[in-house]
């Protein structure tokens, strides 16, 4: 399929097809960057969260929604609804051998992050033996019950355990609280864009991003659980923020290893001018925004990101409602 969320190009270090001038954006022409060229860059990465309409199809969009529903319907029966599922048994598991909310935070969290990431690690193997769409199914397949009996713990439980501190009435701790969860959804790994692939409607691939979030930080995860952690103050979200942290962090080494693994020394170029801690690279000089790096932003996934992230919140008593009614 023609259809992606992304450049249609692998990052070779003999051969750049993508040339980026520093200060200027994506899409500039040449003309308009040549006045710049005491500061040339070549971009050997993929260029984040990049959407052409005119390449899209519609028919990969509705096989994307019939997988979506047969997704979600086969996930309700088999793990979320408690009378034909298996997710309150797996809770009722923990829960019996882990007495304490805080202790089965953290197994859900280490059980979770060892399936995801272990599986990660052999995608290389995997897609080598049964192919990159069948490899995709696997790791969604086996990953995302996981997830929805983490999420789902998490909020039945998150007032559990012991109250460490208390600063929900202070003066505009909700509004920075709420601004930084809504700016750690705009941090989404690029990867997380690409629904088609996702679904494996298109055939899935390893990026090599380098534009976007990227330019200020190559792992743009934490900050949701932070701002969770300082909001709630006790003992079940401190658990739950060591746990989520404790994962990024092994992302960040394993994320590292397995695209030097794929790229080799064009990895290595893409690792010399950004930065694991965010904006490290561009105090220090190694990365140098265009004057318009908004405009890397402005872009549909982005816009779609901003609308959902808004719906979530809105929606927040409905989550709760329906996670309480499962009584994990």
């Amino acid at each position: 399929s023609t259809l992606n969320f992304n450049l249609n190009f692998t990052p070779k270090t003999s051969l750049f097809r993508h040339r980026l001038l520093a200060g200027t954006s994506i899409g500039d022409s040449d003309d308009d960057t040549d006045s710049n060229n005491n500061n040339n860059e070549v971009i050997v990465g993929e260029d984040s969260a990049a959407f052409e309409l005119s390449n899209q199809k519609i028919i990969s969009w509705v096989y994307f929604s019939v997988i979506l529903g047969v997704v979600l319907f086969a996930l309700n029966y088999i793990w979320i609804d408690n009378s034909t599922g298996f997710g309150k048994s797996f809770i009722d598991a923990l829960e019996t051998v882990f007495h304490s909310p805080e202790v089965v935070m953290l197994a859900l969290i280490i059980i979770f992050a060892a399936v995801h990431s272990g599986l990660a690690s052999f995608r290389n193997v995997g897609e080598k033996i049964i192919g990159e769409r069948a490899f995709r199914v696997l790791f969604a397949g086996v990953s995302l019950p996981l997830a929805v009996s983490t999420v789902v713990y998490f909020i039945n439980h998150r007032y559990d355990g012991v109250q460490l501190w208390q600063l929900q009435s202070a003066l505009g701790i909700h509004q920075l609280l709420w601004l930084s969860n809504f700016i750690s959804f705009l941090f989404l790994y690029p990867s997380t864009f690409n629904l088609l692939e996702v679904a494996a409607v298109d055939k899935p691939k390893m990026h090599l991003w380098e534009t976007g979030i990227i330019r200020i930080t190559r792992h743009p995860q934490v900050i949701w659980c932070l701002a969770h952690t300082i909001w709630i103050g006790n003992s079940v979200a401190v658990a739950a923020s060591i746990g989520l942290i404790g994962h990024h962090l092994f992302g960040v080494w394993n994320g590292d290893r397995r695209l030097a693994l794929r790229y080799g020394e064009a990895f290595q170029i893409v690792k010399n001018r950004t930065s694991i801690i965010p904006f490290a690279a561009i105090l220090d000089g190694r990365q140098s925004l265009p004057k318009d790096y908004y405009k890397e932003f402005i872009r549909l996934p982005y816009l779609a990101v901003t609308a959902v992230t808004l719906g979530a919140y809105l929606a927040h008593p409905l989550m709760q409602a329906a996670s309480f009614r499962l009584h994990w």
